[in-house]
């Protein structure tokens, strides 16, 4: 299965993959729209001058946080962890869950994580898209 990985050696820190991230799945038609609006991206870049990478969700092959939900709301399908939000009740057990730190609490107060823009509009990960540096790709691994 395709999954988002990222070279560090290439990340500028410039954040880009977080905007693309947040207006990709924000459901907006024009980027500007999202000036002076706190964005929720599912990507996140971490680290310090020395060093920088995005963190996205993993995808992982067994998953903690769909074991630890309780209602149900996450679940695997085609090799994606996805979230049905209507199931989420904002326990947030799958943000402990998880030991990549790679599920938040959304704006709502729900779970909300990558689901490779499966969901949206963008078709495939609009945070590789975004990525001016290529640092983000993806690609499927053996």
């Amino acid at each position: 299965m395709k999954r988002v990985y990222v070279n560090e050696k290439w990340c500028l820190a410039c954040h880009l993959c977080e905007y693309n991230c947040a207006f990709a799945n924000s459901g907006l038609s024009d980027m500007a729209k999202l000036r002076g609006v706190k964005i929720s991206p599912r990507i996140r870049v971490e680290g310090d001058e020395r060093i920088s990478y995005a963190v996205s969700c993993r995808h992982c092959t067994d998953p903690q946080c769909v074991k630890s939900c309780i209602t149900g709301a996450l679940s695997v399908a085609d090799g994606a962890v996805r979230i049905d939000r209507s199931r989420c009740v904002g326990c947030l057990t799958c943000v402990l869950a998880c030991p990549y730190g790679c599920v938040a609490p959304g704006a709502d107060g729900l779970a909300t994580k990558c689901e490779l823009c499966l969901n949206n509009s963008a078709g495939a990960p609009a945070c590789v898209a975004g990525c001016p540096n290529g640092a983000i790709v993806y690609e499927e691994r053996g």
